[in-house]
């Protein structure tokens, strides 16, 4: 059976396609200017400067040093055959999930690392299963 997100964003890109071929994009708002990519309207009023200042000195904010750190750990993960180690960058992405959740307030959903620590959880008892 197909994955319905694929199904989905295949039929997306073949409306996308169409409507492109049929010049439904042709003499948008904006067409040939550079995209505004500074758009900070989701930064309270009162911290805009201070973002600013940390991006343009080649800095990111926490909140974002903490998603890379995740991302990279879950990329890790995917490579990783020492079931130890892969045991210590578990335990690290949770802290590290639960170290954003409460410095935020509100909850981080990682449902496919979720996903994924199960599947680590599945291999580790087959190969223990193996070893016996």
């Amino acid at each position: 059976m197909s994955d319905p997100l694929t199904i989905f964003q295949t039929l997306a890109e073949q409306k996308i396609a169409q409507a492109m071929e049929e010049g439904l994009f042709d003499d948008l708002p904006g067409q040939g200017q550079p995209l505004k990519l500074d758009d900070d309207s989701h930064i309270p009023q009162e911290m805009r400067m201070a973002y600013r200042i940390l991006k343009n000195s080649g800095h990111v904010s926490p909140e974002v040093e903490d998603r890379k750190e995740i991302s990279n750990i879950i990329d890790m993960l995917e490579d990783c055959e020492d079931e130890q180690l892969c045991y210590k960058q578990i335990q690290k992405l949770n802290l590290l999930v639960i170290k954003i959740n409460e410095k935020h307030k509100r909850p981080v959903f990682l449902e496919d690392e979720q996903l994924y620590y199960a599947k680590v959880v599945q291999r580790i008892r087959v190969r223990k299963q193996i070893k016996k």
